[in-house]
C-alpha cells in the first residue's frame, strides 16, 4: 500500500528516473545535493519505481518514541553522533551479514550547505566490497540520476574524481564542496 503510494506521488510530482537501474546485491547509494526535507519523499518514491528496497541511515534524533517506528518501518537506521561508534565498521559488518542489502546515505550530512563531504560512505564501501551507486536529485528536471556501480580502490582522489565529474552534471542546488572542485579541480 505505502509502496503504491510512493511510486504514485513520485509520478504525480512529475519526477522520473534516469540511468541504469544496477543489478548488484549489495550498494551504498550516495544521493546529493541533500537541500531540503522532500529529499525524502522523492527517495520514498524510487524504490518501489525501481524495486529495490533500499534502507537509509539517519540522525538517531528523528527516532523519537513516537517517530522512530515509523522511520524504522520506512527502512531507517539510526546513527549516533558521538565519538565512541564506530559507524563505520559497523556498517561493514551489516554488509558481511547481509546477502542483499541496499543503503543510501547523504554525504553532506545536513541540508546547509557544506564545504567537505563526510567519507565515512567511501570507507563503507572500500571496507565491505560494495560499490556506490551515485544519484543526483535534479529538482529543476525533475530527475533522479542514477550512476554506473562504482568501486573503489583505495586511491581516494582518483576513485573521488567519477564521482565529482557526475555531481557536476546535476542541475539545481550546488553546494561549496562541489563548486570549489569545479573552480580549481581539487578534490577535498
Amino acid at each position: 500500500m505505502l509502496s503504491a503510494l510512493t511510486r504514485w506521488l513520485f509520478k504525480v510530482w512529475g519526477w522520473r528516473v534516469t540511468g541504469p537501474i544496477p543489478t548488484v546485491p549489495k550498494a551504498i547509494w550516495v544521493v546529493a545535493p541533500h537541500s531540503t526535507n522532500w529529499d525524502f519523499l522523492v527517495g520514498l518514491g524510487i524504490r518501489p519505481t525501481i524495486h529495490i528496497w533500499i534502507q537509509y541511515l539517519a540522525k538517531s534524533s528523528l527516532f523519537t518514541w513516537y517517530s522512530g517506528w515509523l522511520f524504522r518501518a520506512l527502512g531507517g537506521k539510526p546513527v549516533y553522533r558521538d565519538k565512541s561508534r564506530n559507524l563505520v565498521d559497523a556498517t561493514v559488518n551489516v554488509f558481511n551479514q547481509n546477502e542483499r542489502l541496499h543503503i543510501c546515505i547523504a554525504p553532506e550530512g545536513t541540508r546547509s550547505n557544506v564545504d567537505k563531504l563526510k567519507t565515512g560512505f567511501y570507507y563503507i564501501a572500500l571496507n565491505a566490497n560494495v560499490p556506490l551507486i551515485l544519484v543526483g536529485f535534479d529538482w529543476p528536471r525533475r530527475l533522479a540520476i542514477f550512476s554506473e556501480p562504482l568501486y573503489v580502490t583505495g586511491d581516494y582522489e582518483k576513485d573521488m574524481l567519477p564521482f565529482y565529474e557526475f555531481f557536476s552534471q546535476v542541475h539545481g542546488v550546488k553546494k561549496d564542496w562541489l563548486t570549489r572542485w569545479e573552480k580549481t579541480g581539487v578534490i577535498a
